[in-house]
């Protein structure tokens, strides 16, 4: 069968044959991993629970985790099926309890799920860290449904070891919107900035986000991966609750998103993936990013709202 080629403006990741073997030596899979191997800035291909015994304690700042959802999905070849709410809470215990070990203690977690599996995520979290809020995110694209409502938002629950002590930087997250209806005090403008792109004001983020958009073909960070996440989604994540240098650690890391994310914003990374073409694919991207650090979305500082990027290029 002839290869179809790609349209022009496709600009979905591949891995052509040729760049494969190179990256490959990159990874570092199972059966090489020992005591003394440094985990900084590594993608480690295989199994989850086999793979965490060698991951010190207290390793990471930063955890960032995507887990299968309660729904039946293939990751190109391996199937995750969806089960009872009790066999799910069952498989989430399986794992939870070692990588939470891995954070420190004044660490954050945040784990992505949808509303199926949500109540499940929040219990199994409460068992081992303290719960400080839910972040609900639109996502925008989707099939619609004529007996249900449209399912267009996911979860992502924000923990910590210790309540206390866990760093949170607001300044960094801050979003900027366009004022439509533009209040004036004594003729000069209130809470907002005029600009020749437009009048805008900073706002200080809330846990619902409006802001995203799902990779898609046209997209630069787009990859072949059934539930990647897009990189403005991490960034906010990553500068809310991680210091430039940090470790940012995630245990299910897919087309390698969280790495990239990390690694345009200074900090160190550390990703596991079962699948060996999720992991290339994850390298790949990490080399990409050696000589482009765009994070769409996100410039100046600040995170734009959607389809704002016209005004963020005149910048």
């Amino acid at each position: 069968m002839e290869k179809k080629e790609k349209a022009k403006n496709n600009r979905t990741i591949s891995l052509l044959p040729e760049e494969i073997k190179k990256i490959r030596s990159k990874i570092i899979q199972t059966q090489d991993i020992t005591e003394s191997t440094d985990f900084t800035n590594k993608t480690l291909n295989g199994d989850l629970l086999e793979i965490l015994k060698f991951i010190p304690d207290s390793f990471a700042d930063l955890i960032i985790i995507d887990p299968p959802y309660n729904l039946s999905k293939n990751f190109n070849g391996l199937k995750f099926n969806s089960r009872s709410q009790e066999n799910y809470e069952s498989y989430l215990e399986s794992w939870l309890p070692p990588v939470c070990k891995k954070l420190k203690n004044n660490g954050s977690l945040y784990v992505c799920c949808d509303w199926k599996c949500t109540s499940s995520i929040q219990k199994a979290l409460e068992k081992e860290l303290t719960v400080i809020n839910r972040i609900t995110w639109q996502r925008e694209k989707g099939r619609g449904a004529k007996s249900n409502w449209k399912n267009a938002m996911e979860d992502i629950w924000f923990a910590v070891k210790n309540p206390d002590d866990y760093y949170f930087n607001v300044e960094a997250v801050k979003q900027k919107r366009r004022v439509l209806a533009p209040y004036k005090e004594n003729g000069l403008p209130k809470d907002w900035n005029k600009s020749e792109e437009g009048n805008f004001r900073l706002t200080y983020p809330s846990n619902f986000w409006d802001d995203i958009s799902i990779p898609f073909w046209s997209m630069p960070e787009n990859t072949t991966h059934p539930t990647q996440k897009p990189e403005k989604l991490y960034a906010k994540l990553i500068l809310a609750s991680s210091k430039e240098g940090d470790m940012v650690f995630d245990p299910f890391l897919g087309s390698g998103t969280a790495s990239v994310t990390s690694k345009k914003l200074n900090r160190k990374y550390c990703g596991i993936e079962l699948n060996e073409e999720y992991c290339l694919l994850a390298e790949k991207r990490l080399e990409m990013a050696e000589t482009d650090s765009e994070i769409q979305g996100y410039s100046d500082g600040v995170f734009w709202e959607r389809n704002t990027l016209s005004f963020q290029k005149k910048k």
